[in-house]
């Protein structure tokens, strides 16, 4: 399903407030907000359709409730429950998961080419007992980095990925019930809107501001 105009405004302004530092001025007719809003309407539309073609081939996945898909002001988020990806305690991807992640991998090799990925492994909030991790956020960043060490694997350059460990600290769901612990035990792969070139557009044009200002100030001490 394409993403609605609606929708797409409102994401667009999401991501332009986390560029911006979640302040989002505009003024009239200034090019870099031109920019940045013609480019993120661009990458809105590309992960779109990469969006689509996940939810086709990840069809059995999405049905069988083991894989999740939605649009958000960080990204298009591919969320996996981490016992579909790994056995209880551990940090090793099952074989049964590698042809989901083959999916998602081929959608960011092609779809998806040339836009940054981060993995965010999360737990929920039971302690460690006998897995030999010390703690979840320990072993959240360890399911994290097997599934990112997976995509390189796959041929998705390394340069394009990231990963980090949340532990139990970001929870989707209540705690206090197996099925909402079952919904924050999870590894979510974010794939980012590429906005390097308007942010490296404004960068210029403000080192361009800097430096006709610092050549007016030594002839306004003249005058």
């Amino acid at each position: 399903m394409k993403v609605s105009t609606f929708f797409k405004v409102f994401l667009i302004l999401a991501f332009l407030a986390n560029f911006a530092g979640c302040t989002v001025i505009f003024q009239k007719g200034r090019t870099s907000d031109l920019l940045k809003i013609h480019e993120l309407s661009d990458e809105i539309e590309k992960l779109s359709k990469a969006k689509e073609t996940l939810e086709d081939k990840l069809k059995k996945e999405i049905d069988a409730k083991e894989v999740s898909l939605s649009m958000q002001d960080k990204g298009l988020v591919v969320t996996f429950l981490s016992e579909v990806l790994f056995d209880s305690g551990k940090a090793t991807i099952k074989k049964s998961a590698y042809g989901s992640l083959d999916k998602v991998a081929s959608v960011l090799l092609d779809g998806a080419a040339g836009m940054n990925v981060g993995i965010e492994g999360h737990t929920d909030n039971q302690p460690i007992k006998v897995s030999g991790w010390e703690s979840n956020w320990e072993l959240s960043g360890a399911r994290a980095k097997s599934v990112l060490s997976y995509l390189i694997k796959k041929g998705i350059a390394p340069q394009r990925l990231s990963f980090i460990g949340y532990g139990e600290y970001r929870p989707v769901a209540s705690n206090d019930n197996r099925e909402g612990r079952q919904k924050n035990r999870r590894v979510e792969i974010v794939i980012l809107p590429n906005i390097t070139k308007a942010k490296a557009s404004e960068e210029a044009k403000t080192e361009e501001t800097k430096a006709d200002t610092q050549l007016k100030e030594p002839v306004e001490n003249l005058k």
